[in-house]
């Protein structure tokens, strides 16, 4: 795997155990639909909680969330949709995004809760 698939998946750890520190279940991890994936699926307070996680060495190029294009968001919410079917769910979902930051000097997750709506 490269470097920066490695990373990613480092990234998607630390935010799950962050999940989990906040009292979220996580559901699923690496949900894929297609081509379409979802890194983590958790469950809180009566919600399926999408999250979406990205991490980056530095912000010199912008945020970590700042990636989370509006075409990354159709996919995700293709694949919600999709997983809601496939489980038969009938349950609110959200869509969050977990930014994370991580290098010698900096190790930061910031989440971002309901972060993008479907129609957005």
């Amino acid at each position: 795997m490269a470097e920066h698939n490695d990373f990613g998946k480092f990234g998607e750890k630390l935010a799950e155990q962050y999940l989990e520190d906040n009292s979220y279940e996580i559901i699923e991890k690496n949900w894929r639909f297609g081509s379409d994936e979802i890194d983590i699926i958790a469950h809180k307070n009566g919600l399926v909680i999408i999250v979406e996680v990205k991490t980056r060495r530095s912000s010199y190029f912008g945020e970590p969330e700042e990636f989370v294009t509006k075409t990354k968001q159709r996919f995700l919410i293709r694949a919600a949709n999709n997983y809601a079917e496939r489980k038969k769910l009938d349950s609110e979902f959200r869509f969050d995004i977990i930014s994370v930051l991580y290098n010698s000097e900096t190790k930061q997750i910031n989440h971002i809760e309901d972060a993008f709506a479907p129609g957005m």
